[in-house]
């Protein structure tokens, strides 16, 4: 096979500058014939930003207007106020100058009371003002009253010898009732119910010698009561042992102290419970 049959058997595409050429002009006309429909579309666009600028400089414009008319209203409010605050102040003023004016007759009525000490008059009578009243003087008649209680004490004599003597009998009679009153009545004595743990060595202690010598402490004050042993474990039992004692001659510690002594039986002795009677 020849090189010329073969290369007309291949399939060889000799026109493509042609049709490279033909596709590019086709582009070109393309994209001339879309710049008007491009400018359109940048022209609407536009348009669309200009009507959004306006939109919002109204909006903007209503809110100014409202908040001027809020501004408005509240200044509004705050100048009524403002007058009713005045009013009630100027009826302040009023009332403060009715009660002076009352206080300086009260005063110059005094005056007149004391400067002349005959029947008193009736006093004034003052307006009530917000639920109060203004007090009224009356010095002078209570300064009579005194002067009459003076010379009324004046004819007692203070420094009566009998009087004197009768008034220490009193005093010393009236001690030594509240002296022998105190004596007969009862002290109350205060006691305390203890608890206690006895604890022993091992568990071949004598349980029953152990109490025994638990219960050979005595002491004024000490009063034994119940036992029983309670099972700690191993084997070991203690002895809890109640009393009551008196607080002012027993302590814990006393009976602490004595029981310990018994050291061939007792290993420890512990407080369970401390109640007062």
């Amino acid at each position: 096979m020849s090189l010329v049959d073969f290369l007309a058997q291949e399939k060889i595409w000799f026109d493509k500058p042609r049709y490279d050429e033909a596709e590019r002009r086709f582009y070109e006309r393309m994209n001339g014939s879309s710049q008007p429909a491009q400018d359109a579309g940048a022209n609407s666009i536009l348009q669309d930003i200009a009507r959004a600028r306006e939109n919002i400089q109204k909006s903007l414009a209503g809110s100014t207007t409202s908040s001027t008319s809020g501004a408005a209203a509240d200044q509004g409010e705050i100048i009524s106020r403002i007058n009713s605050l005045e009013l009630e102040n100027q009826s302040l003023h009023k009332v403060v100058d009715d009660l002076r004016a009352a206080l300086s007759k009260l005063e110059c009525r005094v005056a007149v009371l004391e400067k002349s000490p005959g029947t008193p008059a009736p006093a004034p009578s003052v307006p009530y003002t917000n639920g109060t009243s203004v007090q009224q003087k009356t010095s002078a008649p209570v300064k009579e009253e005194d002067d009459d209680e003076d010379d009324d004490d004046d004819d007692i004599d203070l420094f009566g010898s009998d009087d004197d003597e009768e008034a220490e009998n009193l005093k010393q009679q009236r001690l030594k009732e509240y002296t022998e009153k105190k004596a007969k009545k009862p002290t109350i004595i205060a006691k305390s119910s203890i608890l206690l743990d006895v604890k022993p060595w091992d568990d071949e202690t004598d349980m029953g010698k152990l109490e025994e010598c638990v219960r050979s402490v005595q002491a004024d004050g000490l009063l034994w009561g119940t036992s029983k042993l309670v099972p700690v474990g191993y084997g070991i039992k203690k002895l809890q042992i109640a009393c009551v004692v008196e607080d002012d001659k027993v302590g814990t510690d006393l009976l602490e102290e004595e029981i310990t002594k018994f050291e061939d039986f007792i290993q420890s002795v512990d407080v369970a419970a401390f109640n007062k009677i």
